[in-house]
């Protein structure tokens, strides 16, 4: 017996938590550390320049900043339009949640897939493929005189196509697993279809209504490419300003001030995301997916359902359709230029971004795929505490805080020994796994916390070591996961385009880099070349996402 008197077997149980616990904190190490060294110190060094001169800081100078009106418009034009994209796609995209989740039909995972698409475009690709059908020359343009590129409209619009998925499989990720016979009981009590919806289903679902809310109005207020080639000198949100401040008018201390003011707001976003992703997963009871959904029955629902196909076609399809059409504007002739060096803006041809943008994105799958499962790991007991928690927290900031900050700061900071990697092709892939880490921590953990916690605490009760409890028990169970996650990384990685714009070298340009300065090029042979990349960029995204949904062994469309 233990000095307290516990059993042999709870004195092992007590062991083997003791034991997990310090292997929690040991999994942490090398994540905290990318994150210290590759996040936290780039990020500090571009602040600290700013608002720091002969080792004084100038904090005088936020409220300098805040007081120009040209600074207050840009916030109130970020915030602003990230309210009015949220409101707009919570209102298109639900009717597509519930289709999905509810009903069950031929192509129902094709549509799935292809709703997913737009989100794992890069925001590049997304605002070209806009600019293509309501920009000067555009589809709209050339039919009905129709030009959106110098309103608010486009980019409203671009960001209704881009997080329409986030919206559709995040809620319908829940609503498909939600008990329907809840909802019939109420219907049985005499309340109508709109009443037992209201009273019932509704409460339920607020946790994931709210928390796709926020994901989309995180996108949207730290959006950058899209605004970037459909706002023009009119329009600019915080992530838009930072880069003029920063690579055209030179002025540091701004371009800081608006990077603690954004990192400000994404903190409380993320905080208040957090807290209804924990009601989501405590409040209710679910059941399988694949029992909820039933095939569409009566004039109502087969119009809903066409209705949800309709908007997919003409909001999500067309403007892809218009982007390959504008690529083959001049036959193959765009897709052929991308193979001349025309001795312009780029030291080769436009072609060799394609080869560098994979060779990067593999690099950078390797290292989130690396760092998002030794986090996942340490995170996958729910009660581990304020610290996993707040570590948690620490790997969804990448998603949030300027990358243009990060890209310029790994300039400015990573340009000493044992640090000097201003010259190396790593840093890019560096600055892609920021951002695909935490698609892999949040694709790999649903499914760790899945694996019964028993399984673990009987291997570490028989004396496995954590190690070969992992390689056992959770390893085989989400193999499957670590090639989704992998595939996230790798999508994502392709189309980073905040920091990479700063970091990539004009010898060895990304597609989503060549795309932006094709497109800040006057004619249209680069205009054409930029379609084509662009329409290059989307295939490969859009296969990529096809084999994830094949490999998806979770249909409940969470991502």
């Amino acid at each position: 017996m233990s000095p307290a008197g516990a059993s042999p077997a709870e004195a092992g149980r007590a062991a083997a938590k003791r034991r997990g616990t310090a292997a929690r904190l040991g999994l942490m190490a090398l994540p905290v550390a990318f994150f210290a060294v590759f996040f936290a110190y780039p990020v500090t060094a571009i602040v600290a320049r700013g608002l720091k001169a002969d080792g004084v800081w100038r904090l005088g100078r936020i409220g300098e900043v805040l007081a120009q009106s040209d600074v207050r418009q840009v916030l109130w034009f970020t915030t602003w339009q990230a309210l009015v994209s949220t409101v707009l796609t919570l209102l298109v995209a639900l009717p597509g949640a519930y289709v999905l989740a509810r009903f069950d039909f031929p192509g129902r995972q094709l549509l799935r897939a292809v709703v997913t698409v737009p989100f794992v475009l890069p925001t590049v690709v997304v605002g070209t493929a806009f600019l293509a059908l309501v920009g000067r020359g555009g589809l709209l343009d050339e039919l009905w005189g129709v030009r959106l590129d110098t309103t608010v409209w486009a980019i409203l619009l671009a960001h209704v196509f881009f997080n329409y998925a986030v919206v559709v499989r995040t809620v319908g990720g829940l609503w498909g697993q939600l008990d329907p016979r809840q909802e019939e009981a109420a219907r049985m009590l005499g309340a109508s279809r709109f009443t037992a919806w209201r009273t019932v289903t509704l409460p339920a679902l607020a946790p994931a209504v709210a928390a796709a809310a926020l994901m989309v109005f995180l996108f949207t207020f730290t959006s950058f490419g899209v605004v970037q080639i459909l706002g023009g000198p009119t329009f600019a949100t915080l992530e838009v300003e930072i880069y003029r401040q920063t690579s055209e008018i030179f002025d540091l201390s701004t371009a800081a001030v608006l990077t603690m003011i954004q990192f400000a707001a994404v903190g409380a976003i993320l905080a208040l995301h957090a807290w209804t992703v924990r009601r989501r997963e405590t409040a209710l009871r679910l059941v399988d997916a694949s029992r909820t959904a039933r095939r569409p029955h009566g004039a109502g629902q087969w119009a809903l359902l066409a209705g949800v196909v309709a908007t997919v076609a003409v909001l999500l399809l067309l403007p892809l359709a218009v982007l390959v059409e504008r690529s083959f504007g001049a036959g193959l002739g765009h897709y052929r230029a991308l193979t001349r060096d025309d001795g312009g803006v780029f030291l080769v041809a436009p072609i060799e971004a394609v080869g560098n943008s994979l060779g990067y994105a593999v690099a950078a799958t390797a290292i989130a795929v690396v760092i998002g499962t030794l986090a996942s790991a340490a995170l996958t007991r729910r009660d581990a505490g304020r610290l996993v928690r707040g570590f948690d927290a620490l790997l969804m900031l990448p998603l949030g805080v300027s990358a243009v900050t990060v890209g310029f700061g790994f300039l400015i900071a990573l340009d000493e020994p044992p640090l000097d990697l201003r010259a190396s092709w790593i840093l890019v892939p560096l600055a892609q796994a920021l951002v695909g880490v935490p698609f892999v921590v949040r694709t790999m953990l649903p499914v760790l916390r899945a694996v019964d916690v028993r399984l673990r605490e009987a291997a570490a009760v028989l004396g496995a070591s954590p190690w070969r409890v992992w390689r056992e028990v959770d390893l085989p169970m989400v193999r499957r996961a670590v090639l989704v996650a992998a595939g996230f990384a790798f999508a994502v990685s392709l189309g980073e385009f905040g920091a990479t714009v700063f970091i990539a070298r004009p010898d060895n340009p990304t597609l989503p880099v060549a795309v932006a300065r094709l497109l800040g090029r006057p004619g249209e042979i680069n205009y054409g070349q930029a379609m084509a990349l662009s329409t290059i960029l989307m295939l490969v995204c859009a296969v990529a996402l096809l084999l994830l949904e094949r490999l998806r062994t979770d249909r409940s469309g969470e991502f």
